[in-house]
């Protein structure tokens, strides 16, 4: 059906009758399919059910069935006669349960429904019917036994009947009455007292089906959809009726979703259209959740009172707009809030009036931060101050939305509310005119406090969608401001609870403790040993071991030309070793140098030459002294027992192989490799060249490399020395260049675990007794990874805090 509305022709939906008058819907009233928040944290408890059932059945089980027993005794007051009599009426009812709920849908003319009620049903058994053996059908004897409870029993307590049943109830809920639906799932829990009251054990099978069933019904809701529950339209009408608003008409400017459903209505009355939002359940769930993920994430200081239902949000918004309407500044006058039928809450507004300050010119930013301003003073803030909740009328400037508006607002609050209307402004009309209004209304003061807000925390979803590159426009307007100020730069404020600073440094610090664990497994063994150690071995070990961080800093600092002072590239490796050692393969620390040289003031692809050309020389360095070093150790030494077999590095070379065809033939890899690989790779390329013209750079880059190298075994010699020697110095650094080699290609962070046990078959295999060999190996990972890490984790913190990574 259609009709022409100002010449345009448009689709009715359908006519609605109200008390006895006809109101044509236009517009689509379905909400659409979206992963709704109460499906989701259904299908999260549904599994944690599952993964708790599971536990229980294999952790805790047998102290469940001691405390069943017990429970069952205390409850036991039913005759043999009486718990026979109970057990056949609820297995009945049990028996009965799922018809129950499929005449409850014709009822109800839920077509569609059957199909997934099926589904849910089918796969809940299904999913307990797979065995090792394959799948398991169920044995249900239909022929009715001498004892018709024993018949029951089959159903009551097969855990794929369960699941059937949960999985059938979960799907169409939904759609089900309330008083129903409780009855139902109050029937179906039943299962377990009703077992204790017959004095039996709960079948844990039983409880599995139950949560299985639910899980499964909980994910095909998620899927499909929970119903698009019918919008109470009729109750709606009814409530602006008694407000005086008679309504003619609705059109659906946009279907209910994350956000409301909102309707224009055509009405008779003071006003000939209002403004209808009609909030549903969803809208409950999701605003919830975002309430309590703000207060979990967000100071105190900065987060709004939590709302205990979306009756209290709606009316809370309905009051602020009373409010500020009373100083003359909303751009609309509030209607009516009211609860409807079926969870939905409506809230009616007259039509925005006022011209938004998107289709005005920059003259009326001066008026715009005065308003700002006096709403400040009668202490109310905004919390939303995107470019379509403002507006100017005759002069006056209007504010709209009031979702996020609080009265008695914080400082903080207050400077929020201008850190977001500078972004907003300056997106419209440019840095300097957005600025220089703030500043003449506001103060200097003011305004550079306010831009410490400039951040991605103060900005809400409507200004991140709204205006265009919002990331790119704070950045102007602190720019700016500072340029206007005079000053030299604006830190920013620390809006949530922890910083992604500190939150990076607390995963590293569990990582830490995580990768630490083996070595403390073996701390008494050390202990027991360092009663023969040689202290003056271990103090030269020591030393050497800090050396080596000095040569580190050299070849970085030459790499990087010197752009960095010789201290502070010092004290980033000792950082940059506590990163290391919490992530795989070494590549936090890789990451913390990059980082590290662009707060020096080096572009990106510039100090990721740097750190790649210093890991270029420092493999060729460990390669050659390798060579070198066995060739010089002879055929005498046997280096079998430290390098893989044969089959093992033909696997390794496949794999390579296999790798290298990947990358040529994938055109996505290749495309990377091209476009991201490739231009590093020159750029180190060109370094070495440049490298090689440079004897200067080139032995301290080379020298610091190879002193590192060589730095570690001789820690590690020292420290086998320390505990009585055994070996010479040129097999123990063929084992410190070798098994290290082998064992950063181990996945645990810092090749913990895998670097000792390497060293330890190395210098066994030349001959170091295993009472030398473990003892020297901790020895030497004290002083060359625990003591750094322990140093690096403050100095990290340090740097942290001076902006120096």
């Amino acid at each position: 059906m259609s009709r022409r509305v100002d010449g345009v022709s448009v689709c009715i939906v359908r006519l609605m009758r109200v008390d006895g008058r006809e109101i044509p819907v236009t517009g689509s009233l379905l909400q659409p399919l979206t992963r709704r928040t109460s499906d989701i944290i259904r299908v999260v408890l549904a599994a944690i059910g599952v993964g708790v059932v599971v536990a229980g059945s294999l952790i805790t089980r047998p102290e469940w069935l001691a405390l069943e027993r017990s429970v069952s005794k205390i409850v036991d007051f039913l005759s043999q006669d009486q718990s026979t009599m109970v057990y056949l009426v609820y297995g009945m009812l049990i028996l009965a349960l799922p018809f129950a709920i499929l005449i409850e849908l014709v009822v109800r003319r839920q077509w569609k429904l059957l199909a997934g009620y099926a589904a849910a049903g089918l796969l809940a058994a299904l999913a307990l019917s797979i065995t090792g053996a394959g799948i398991s059908t169920p044995k249900w004897h239909l022929p009715v036994p001498d004892r018709f409870d024993t018949f029951l029993a089959q159903f009551l307590d097969d855990p794929r009947w369960i699941a059937m049943l949960a999985a059938m109830l979960t799907v169409s809920s939904p759609w089900l009455p309330v008083r129903p639906r409780r009855w139902m799932w109050f029937l179906l829990l039943m299962f377990a007292p009703i077992h204790l009251l017959v004095s039996s054990v709960v079948p844990a099978r039983a409880m599995l089906g139950l949560v299985v069933g639910w899980l499964v019904g909980a994910v095909i809701v998620w899927l499909v959809g929970t119903p698009a529950l019918e919008v109470p339209l009729e109750a709606a009408v009814r409530v602006l009726a008694r407000r005086g608003y008679t309504v003619r008409a609705f059109r659906v400017d946009r279907p209910a979703g994350r956000g409301p459903l909102l309707l224009a209505t055509e009405v008779d009355g003071p006003e000939s259209e209002l403004v209808v939002e009609m909030y549903g359940k969803n809208q409950r769930s999701f605003g919830a959740v975002k309430q309590l993920w703000r207060w979990i994430t967000f100071r105190s200081s900065e987060t709004a009172p939590l709302h205990g239902s979306m009756h209290r949000a709606v009316e809370h918004r309905a009051l602020l707009g009373i409010a500020i309407g009373d100083l003359g500044m909303a751009d609309c006058r509030q209607v009516a809030v009211a609860g409807l039928d079926r969870g939905w809450m409506l809230y009616a507004h007259t039509v925005p009036h006022g011209t938004p300050i998107q289709k005005l010119s920059a003259q009326v930013l001066p008026g715009v931060w005065r308003s700002l301003l006096r709403l400040h003073e009668n202490q109310i803030s905004l919390g939303d101050l995107q470019p379509g909740n403002v507006r100017v009328h005759q002069g006056d400037t209007l504010f709209g939305g009031f979702a996020a508006a609080e009265f008695g607002a914080s400082e903080s609050q207050r400077q929020t509310d201008i850190a977001q209307l500078l972004v907003t402004t300056t997106s419209l009309y440019g840095k300097h005119e957005a600025v220089s209004a703030a500043i003449e209304v506001l103060g200097e003061s003011t305004v550079v406090t306010a831009a410490r807000r400039l951040t991605k925390s103060a900005m809400p979803t409507g200004i991140r969608k709204s205006v265009p590159d919002w990331t790119k426009v704070m950045a102007t307007a602190r720019e700016e401001i500072r340029e206007q100020t005079g000053h030299d730069r604006i830190q920013s404020a620390q809006l949530t609870r922890f910083t992604r600073n500190q939150i990076i440094q607390l995963v590293l610090l569990f990582a830490l403790v995580y990768v630490a664990y083996p070595f403390f497994s073996q701390v008494p063994t050390f202990f027991s040993q360092l009663r023969t150690l040689n202290w003056w071995w271990a103090l030269l070990g020591l030393v050497i071991t800090a050396l080596t961080y000095l040569a580190a800093a050299v070849a970085l600092g030459a790499c990087a030309d010197w752009v960095v002072k010789m201290r502070y590239l010092f004290l980033e490796q000792l950082a940059n070793t506590f990163v290391a050692t919490t992530t795989p393969a070494g590549v936090g620390g890789l990451a913390l140098s990059v980082r590290f040289l662009q707060q020096a003031g080096m572009t990106t692809m510039r100090a990721t030459a740097a750190v790649a050309l210093q890991q270029s020389v420092q493999v060729i360095t460990h390669v050659v002294l390798l060579i070198v070093f066995s060739v010089v150790a002879g055929t005498s030494t046997n280096l079998a027992h430290i390098v893989p077999d044969a089959t093992v590095l033909y696997l390794a070379a496949g794999v390579g192989v296999g790798l290298i065809g990947a990358f040529m033939f994938v055109p996505k890899l290749r495309r990377w490799v091209n476009q991201s690989v490739r231009p590093q790779l020159t750029e180190v390329l060109g370094e070495l060249a440049d490298l090689a013209r440079d004897p200067i750079r080139f032995s301290l880059i080379v020298g610091g490399c190879g002193a590192i190298t060589l730095g570690k075994a001789f820690a590690l010699w020292v420290s086998v020395e320390a505990f009585g020697g055994g070996t010479d110095f040129v097999a123990v650094t063929i084992v410190t260049m070798i098994g290290g080699t082998l064992a950063s290609a181990a996945p645990t962070p810092g090749g913990v675990g895998a670097v000792e046990a390497a060293l330890i078959g190395g210098l066994a295999a030349f001959g170091v007794p295993a009472e030398i060999a473990v003892p020297a190996v901790l020895l030497y990972r004290v002083l060359t990874c625990w003591i750094p890490v322990a140093l690096g984790w403050p100095i990290m913190r340090w740097m942290g805090e001076k902006e120096m990574i």
